[in-house]
């Protein structure tokens, strides 16, 4: 006996894609109201906002609910890398979970390092599940005013 299964192209491509972002670390595509997940999704990277001004680049990355303690800055051949976990809260018996969409285990970001940046003046501070992390610019990336005399 022989059973009939029903295929569905756009499935396979889905579940293709959603292979393809596990593989180079990308989260998967939330899928629309109604919609069945495939898999779940536990990979995460921290958001993370990079300013600059006059004197430094600024990196700015959401930790929350994450200890100061499982947060580490690494800066080597120019790269800056955060990395640290955000652990699961202990399972209690009398709670049920009925959906749970944030996030947990190991991350890592990196970040090449601009030429201009001084890699050993690097400077972090942690505070709100807030990590900052300061990149001062180099002496000779900072602009300087030359005068001009008019001869």
């Amino acid at each position: 006996m022989s059973a009939v299964t029903r295929w569905d192209p756009f499935k396979e491509m889905e579940e293709s894609q959603n292979r393809l972002a596990r593989i180079f670390g990308l989260t998967a595509p939330r899928l629309p109201n109604g919609g069945k997940e495939s898999m779940t999704i536990t990979e995460w990277a921290p958001s993370v906002d990079i300013s600059e001004d006059d004197k430094e680049w600024l990196v700015k990355a959401d930790l929350p609910e994450v200890k100061k303690e499982e947060v580490k800055v690494t800066v080597e051949n120019g790269v800056l890398t955060i990395t640290g976990e955000r652990k699961f809260e202990k399972e209690e018996k009398d709670k049920k979970y009925h959906r749970i969409e944030r996030s947990y285990g190991n991350f890592l970001r990196s970040f090449t390092l601009p030429d201009a940046a001084d890699g050993s003046k690097v400077n972090a501070e942690f505070k709100d599940g807030v990590l900052k992390v300061h990149l001062p610019k180099s002496e000779k990336a900072k602009p300087k005013m030359v005068e001009v005399k008019v001869s």
